[in-house]
């Protein structure tokens, strides 16, 4: 084995045993850049290794970088950010879960669909993880916990539906995934979005399911009222704003109206017209989420940066060309080397977070996958629905904590766990749905162009 693969190799363990050390990642990311250039430059000059990675190439970096920062697709990412955390105080989700919850209360269940519905639409509207799942549970549990629901079926509803936004889009994960692997991102919302109506429909399937075989973990309420014409009625009214604001963004993104860019400045005036319409919007609301949307997107923006410097070094030691040489050399034939591609990612899912696995291995591993023969959008769309489990798997899925961090007394993390689990299986029966039928995902791309 050559010195410059050694490097190679040992950066890739350095930087997933530093992940565990609590670290900032993006300190992480280009702190071992850093330390492992000087360690190939020493070596080119006292070993003379002929490695490659020389001050030369190094200072690429800087260019690089200067690419992140003027790249207009990534100006989407403050403009979600901001567009999520706005509707998430504007109150349109409290409209929706009562209203819903008095459409859907005479159904066995009903209270989770309810939850899964409004999880759907703020999918669609905001893409903000960690405040979705918030929102969901202080909103859905204490009432499906009133009515007699088992806490596992309540607390897996409320942590799966909240993950729906980092797939459907407008997802500021899928923004990236364009912009790491050079994909259009309308292509990837084109594709995102029928696998992501595909595991919403799953989960309702599986509670209605669920209550069915179980009726006393998810009984009707005693005292639902009978649907009016009044409560569909409310239902439209409160359902419209956050539709609307939905076909503004995505309607506006898939009949070529407007970029994502320029779309995602639409959806954030019309989210802070929403709180305006709502009588929440104040000057304490503009700054905290102006402040909130700062600190998500410079967290952002330091992985980037933390990353492009990774990548190079990496690359310049030789480590895509050997992860290539790993892939392609597998027994399985190209289907094969897919599967396994996402086997992995489905493990790494387990301790590392979303952004790391894009950043990193999502452009090592595309350019295998597209010199195979196959669809990158199909690809980049099934890497999406396998880092979606990321969220709901321990011991780092970030959906069980935010959830934990607001769950009435009596939830513990052994119902979140255990709630969690069918939910998963629900996902990685989606994913295989998705592997098998490439349509799902190609369809809308190609009759949109």
């Amino acid at each position: 084995m050559e010195i410059n693969e050694i490097l190679a190799i040992s950066m890739f363990a350095t930087f997933i045993v530093c992940l565990f050390s609590g670290f900032p990642v993006a300190w992480v990311l280009g702190g071992i850049a850093i330390v492992f250039a000087v360690i190939a430059m020493a070596a080119d000059y006292w070993l003379d290794a002929f490695i490659g990675v020389d001050w030369n190439y190094v200072s690429i970096t800087v260019q690089r970088i200067w690419a992140v920062m003027t790249n207009w697709v990534l100006v989407a990412l403050p403009m979600f950010v901001f567009m999520g955390l706005m509707l998430d105080r504007s109150g349109v989700a409290e409209d929706l879960m009562g209203n819903l919850a008095r459409l859907f209360g005479r159904v066995r269940g009903g209270l989770a669909v309810t939850v899964t519905f409004v999880g759907l639409l703020l999918a669609a509207s905001t893409g903000i993880i960690g405040a979705s799942v918030v929102l969901l549970a202080v909103l859905g549990i204490p009432m499906m916990l009133r009515e007699g629901y088992s806490k596992e079926l309540a607390c897996g509803t409320v942590c799966s539906t909240g993950t729906l936004g980092i797939l459907i889009p407008p997802s500021i994960m899928l923004v990236m995934m364009g912009d790491r692997v050079g994909i259009p991102v309308g292509d990837l919302f084109l594709g995102a979005l029928l696998p992501g109506l595909l595991l919403a429909a799953m989960y309702v399937a599986y509670i209605m399911i669920y209550a069915w075989l179980k009726p006393h973990a998810a009984p009707a309420p005693k005292d639902s009222e009978r649907v009016t014409y009044a409560i569909l009625w409310n239902v439209f009214k409160a359902v419209l704003p956050t539709a609307g604001l939905i076909l503004a963004v995505l309607g506006s993104i898939f009949f070529g109206i407007a970029t994502p860019t320029e779309a995602s400045g639409v959806g954030a005036f019309g989210a802070t017209l929403l709180a305006l319409s709502k009588k929440r919007l104040n000057v304490k609301v503009l700054r905290e989420v102006g402040r909130e949307t700062t600190k998500t997107t410079a967290f952002i923006f330091a992985l980037l940066l933390g990353a492009t410097a990774f990548s190079l070094v990496f690359r310049g030691l030789g480590g895509d060309e050997i992860i290539e040489g790993a892939l392609t050399s597998l027994p399985f034939g190209p289907t094969g080397i897919v599967i396994t591609i996402l086997f992995v990612t489905f493990i790494l899912g387990f301790f590392l977070d979303w952004i790391e696995l894009t950043l990193i291995i999502l452009p090592l591993v595309a350019p295998v996958v597209s010199g195979l023969g196959f669809d990158l959008v199909w690809f980049t769309i099934l890497f999406a629905v396998c880092l979606q489990t990321s969220f709901l798997t321990p011991p780092v899925g970030f959906a069980l904590f935010y959830l934990k961090g607001v769950a009435p007394i009596g939830i513990r993390l052994g119902h979140i766990y255990r709630g969690v689990i069918p939910f998963i299986l629900i996902q990685l029966l989606g994913l295989a749905i998705v592997f098998y039928w490439e349509g799902i995902v190609t369809w809308l791309p190609k009759i949109a162009y």
